[in-house]
């Protein structure tokens, strides 16, 4: 219970966070995604952020109307649209990224490296866990 209590508070106060600066959790995972894979298809976005095509299909069409990605058919499959970020996606990219580098130092204040790598593992276990269910 507590696992989850403490889950949804660190989570709502990470997207009150980012829309503080002008984004949301899902822009914020895609713009991650679509930057650290240039030019990733749809289909690898939606596998990367973990939601289905259909969601992936509705932030797209949201962000390409706000200028911040382009979508175009892939030349080698027309089936397949490629992703990439505009001049305006890299700058919010860039203001979410500071956003959550702020986020993530504030979470991790006053607790040691040591503690923090036993917390990763500690995550990564319960998460072997119920994956193995």
């Amino acid at each position: 219970m507590n696992l989850a209590r403490t889950s949804k508070v660190v989570a709502q106060a990470f997207d009150a966070a980012l829309v503080e600066a002008g984004g949301t959790l899902p822009v914020w995972l895609t713009l991650l995604s679509v930057k650290s894979k240039e030019l990733a298809n749809q289909r690898e976005l939606a596998g990367m952020i973990g939601i289905q095509g259909a969601t992936l299909t509705h932030h797209l069409n949201a962000m390409e109307a706000q200028g911040l990605l382009t979508r175009r058919r892939d030349p080698e499959n027309r089936r397949v649209h490629q992703v990439a970020l505009t001049e305006a996606g890299e700058a919010l990219f860039e203001r979410l990224r500071m956003a959550a580098l702020a986020f993530d130092k504030r979470l991790r204040a006053g607790l040691p490296d040591e503690r923090l790598e036993e917390f990763a593992e500690m995550l990564a276990a319960l998460r072997a866990n119920v994956e193995g269910i």
